[in-house]
């Protein structure tokens, strides 16, 4: 069946809801590669947060699906000052390794350049996952040095590596 990329609408909210906590938590989660199982056991968000960012004109929430059925998103924000945020990315973890993601993430940096006319996209990995940080770093994305704190307070602190990528090229003298 084909997969289709578009931004998501209330009504999809409750599946996708379902399809993000099952990437990021619990035993589910650990089918994948991309978890956060291991390091957080809360919730990853909730229907309003998401009914929020479908409701913002800055963000987006681009969702991938396969027929009527989501199997994954990414949200883009458009932060100002010609820089965009990628977050919330995830593939349903039985579906990962087909590319899917990669897709997702390739049509959020399309997203942040073309709509949101950005120059520049960033985004924040949980300084742990190391493989993941080595994932975007294949895809053209650059630790920028910075580290935040991890939103929501953790014992111990955990901290947030930033990742950026340029989304204009130079031209290249001939």
């Amino acid at each position: 069946m084909e997969t289709e990329i578009r931004p998501a609408s209330a009504t999809d909210l409750v599946a996708l809801h379902s399809v993000i906590e099952r990437a990021y938590r619990g035993d589910s989660a650990r089918l994948g590669w991309t978890h956060e199982a291991d390091l957080l056991s809360d919730m990853r968000t909730d229907v309003a947060t998401l009914l929020g960012i479908v409701a913002d004109p800055a963000q987006v929430l681009l969702t991938l699906f396969e027929g009527k059925a989501p199997l994954g998103c990414v949200n883009v924000t458009y932060k100002g000052d010609g820089t965009a945020y990628l977050g919330l990315l995830c593939i349903e973890p039985t579906r990962q390794g087909e590319h899917l993601g990669r897709n997702l993430l390739a049509a959020a940096e399309h997203h942040a350049r073309k709509v949101f006319l950005a120059r520049r996209i960033e985004m924040t990995v949980i300084e742990q996952r190391t493989d993941l940080i080595a994932y975007y770093k294949r895809r053209g994305w650059r630790e920028t040095g910075e580290r935040r704190p991890f939103p929501v307070p953790h014992d111990p602190p955990y901290y947030m590596t930033v990742l950026a990528k340029p989304l204009v090229r130079s031209l290249r003298r001939r």
